[in-house]
């Protein structure tokens, strides 16, 4: 990540400040990826379900 320091005031408090917020926000863990991840898995297998029992059942066995 390139962390360039803001235009006003002490560019060295400027900076720490963002590199703490930084480290927080870091610290709270990816739950917003992992939600999208669920939210595409859980849409994944329900469209496998839905192919499944809408498409392969009602045919029948094959022979």
């Amino acid at each position: 990540m390139i962390q360039s320091p803001l235009p006003s005031g002490d560019g060295n408090a400027a900076s720490h400040d963002e590199a703490e917020r930084v480290d927080q926000i870091v610290g709270s863990g990816p739950r917003g990826a992992i939600a999208v991840a669920g939210t595409a898995t859980a849409i994944v297998i329900g469209m496998w379900y839905a192919f499944y029992f809408l498409v392969f059942l009602p045919r029948g066995v094959i022979q």
